[in-house]
């Protein structure tokens, strides 16, 4: 797809507008947290230019159901002064099929808002993006985990809306008992996939730190962020 709004700003639309994967991975899994659970993400994050940070907030209110809140917030360097982004976004998570190993398959919806505060032509506008996307996990009893995802995701702004595919494939390697090495590739239509390279690794039991580097689309990316399930 090709953003409706200018190319920074697509990239850090996304990050808000899903509940997405456990950092540092984009291409998320076909899991849940058990009913009643709760987690906290948050994670800084740079594209290009572009530098920000965000929080997720999860809970599953029932078994195979998850909700989540993200809120993000971005600065576009390449501008002077710099171009402003607020985003946040809520999401729905169902994975009716779960296993400790083998297919587990799911769906999720997310549901964004972002806007652009352009200081340096002093103008503000507003995307709004609705994603749907299929999600499929594949556990080893040794631990390694194969991640795949299929959507669409359809953007508003300025007017306009455009709609494409998306996809992923994701892999998380364990290295040693708490830490795992994930791999990815990822894209969406009318763009050359981006591909990530992270670490993740267990401090204590439901607590986890990460960073992630990648590149694509002649850029570099890349984040560090934590993870909190209880």
């Amino acid at each position: 797809m090709r953003p409706i709004l200018p190319t920074f700003v697509f990239p850090a639309a996304m990050l808000a507008a899903m509940a997405h994967a456990e950092p540092p991975m984009h291409v998320d899994d076909a899991g849940t947290l058990a009913g009643g659970g709760m987690k906290i993400e948050g994670a800084f994050m740079r594209d290009d230019e572009t530098r920000g940070k965000e929080l997720v907030l999860g809970w599953a209110p029932i078994e195979n159901l998850e909700l989540g809140v993200a809120l993000s917030r971005e600065h576009d360097r390449s501008a002077t002064p710099a171009t402003r982004l607020t985003s946040s976004g809520v999401a729905l998570k169902w994975v009716p099929m779960q296993n400790d190993t083998g297919w587990a398959l799911g769906l999720r919806l997310d549901v964004g808002r972002t806007r652009v505060h352009d200081r340096a032509a002093a103008e503000r506008s507003t995307e709004r993006e609705t994603a749907l996307t299929a999600l499929a996990s594949y556990r080893w009893v040794e631990g390694k985990v194969l991640h795949a995802n299929l959507g669409a995701s359809r953007v508003q702004a300025q007017g306009d809306c455009d709609t494409a595919a998306t996809w992923g494939v994701g892999y998380e390697h364990p290295l040693a008992a708490a830490l795992k090495l994930t791999v990815e590739v990822f894209g969406e239509e009318g763009t050359r996939p981006d591909k990530a390279l992270g670490l993740r690794y267990e401090l204590f039991q439901g607590f986890k730190v990460s960073a992630a580097i990648g590149r694509g689309n002649d850029r570099s990316f890349g984040q560090v962020g934590f993870a909190w399930e209880f």
